[in-house]
């Protein structure tokens, strides 16, 4: 789905998306296609599903977006350093 798309379908609400195609240009990562995992009315709601998401498969790429937003903007951070599981 195309935020546009999702924008019309979920309006004024927080939607926790999985990217199915995207790419990396000039340090922001491009979203061209996503799909809709859950929505939520709260930020902390839906910062609670992305983490227990991201527990569960930690390979998918997962965002957290507003749909009152008319374009969405993910710029790339690179973690350095070591990863533990807690």
């Amino acid at each position: 789905m195309k935020w546009s798309e999702l924008r019309k379908q979920y309006p004024n609400q927080f939607v926790l998306v999985e990217a199915i195609s995207a790419c990396s240009q000039n340090g922001k990562r491009i979203i061209k296609e996503m799909a809709v995992i859950d929505r939520y009315h709260s930020v902390s709601d839906a910062w609670n599903g992305y983490k227990q998401q991201h527990k569960t498969f930690p390979e998918k790429e997962l965002y957290i977006f507003h749909t009152s937003k008319e374009k969405i903007e993910v710029e790339e951070q690179y973690f350095i350093g070591i990863r533990g599981r807690v």
